[in-house]
């Protein structure tokens, strides 16, 4: 296979050349710092979560996944200082459906989403590719 022109994208130095989908993660799921909290006042319908080393990137596609949701009444996030790397995350249920089970949804629903982004564009880039070598 010849050598991609270079207007197309190159590979980063010291990034893995698979774009990182096989890098193992340095540290076994769940033994990493806590990273989210249950702030004080918290019922099974109504919550507010702090997350640690989060910004807007999480916090905007995370309450969208969430507020799509019928079993939601309300979500919204905050960045309470811009020097802090928190985000808080505050969500309201009906009766009937805990906060918890709605945060869960909400990153399940998110994980499936980037899921399907990225099988898009790997299908899109890789049609793009075929085509340049025709």
């Amino acid at each position: 296979m010849a050598s991609p022109p270079a207007s197309q994208d190159q590979p980063m130095a010291g990034a893995p050349a698979d774009g990182g989908a096989t890098a193992q993660a340095t540290e076994p799921i769940g033994t990493g710092p806590q990273r989210v909290r249950v702030l004080p006042g918290a019922s099974e319908t109504a919550a507010s979560f702090e997350f640690e080393g989060e910004d807007h990137t999480l916090g905007n596609a995370l309450r969208y996944m969430i507020m799509k949701n019928p079993e939601v009444e309300f979500c919204g996030y905050s960045i309470p200082h811009p020097s802090e790397a928190k985000m808080n995350v505050r969500i309201q249920t009906y009766e009937g459906t805990t906060v918890y089970d709605a945060l869960e949804k909400g990153f399940d629903d998110l994980a499936d989403l980037c899921d399907v982004v990225t099988e898009k564009f790997t299908e899109a880039r890789d049609a793009f590719v075929a085509r340049q070598h025709e």
